[in-house]
Parts: structure tokens; sequence; C-alpha cells
């Protein structure tokens, strides 16, 4: 395997779908919140965001699709957790990539300097 090849394979399969996910301001400030204040409700969460709840919702889903995060039930409303497992899987493919092109530029800077 060549050394690109082993550094894709190091990273999940569904990494993409996250990145992605993970890629809109307001999605990644709805995780932020999230994972700093704990789980919220749609109304908590739309305080000091000048959109509608619809697209906030909308938003959440996505990032629900994406296995990021999970809404629950809790009453009458659905209280938005942050799935840490998911987030952590992200954390390690960054990592891996970081690695990755580590090794590429030190291959490069090799080469340079010869």
């Amino acid at each position: 395997m060549t050394p690109r090849r082993a550094g894709a394979a190091a990273a999940s399969a569904d990494s993409p779908i996250v990145f992605a996910a993970l890629g809109d301001r307001t999605r990644l400030e709805l995780v932020s919140r999230l994972s700093h204040d704990g789980p919220l409700s749609i109304t908590k969460l739309t305080e000091g965001f000048v959109m509608t709840r619809q697209a906030i919702t909308k938003h959440l889903r996505v990032l629900e699709r994406a296995g990021v995060v999970r809404g629950a039930p809790e009453g009458r409303e659905i209280v938005w957790h942050v799935e840490q497992r998911r987030l952590a899987q992200a954390r390690r493919d960054l990592d891996a990539i970081a690695r990755q092109w580590e090794g590429t530029l030190q291959r490069l800077k090799k080469f340079v300097e010869t």
C-alpha cells in the first residue's frame, strides 16, 4: 500500500459525512454550544441565532444524519445531545490525516535537502 493509501485507510469510511456536516459555520456553532452547555432543547439552541427554529432544526437533522448529535424526546420537547464517540472518531480521523501530511512533508524536506 502506498503512503497515501495507508493514510486514507486510517480514516473511517464515513468521515467525509461527518466533516461535511461540521463544515458549516452554523452547524459547527451548534455542536460547540452542545459540547459546552450540555444537552439543550431547540428553544435554548435557537437563543442567540438570527435564524428561525425551523432553520436550526434543519441543521440539527444534518448533524443527526452524520451521527454527530442525537435528539431525544423529553416531555413535549426534543433535547439534543452531542454524540461523543462520533466526535472522538472524527478527532482520530483528523489525527490520521495530520500524520499522513507530516510524513509527506518530511519526505519533501528530505528530497529538497538532498
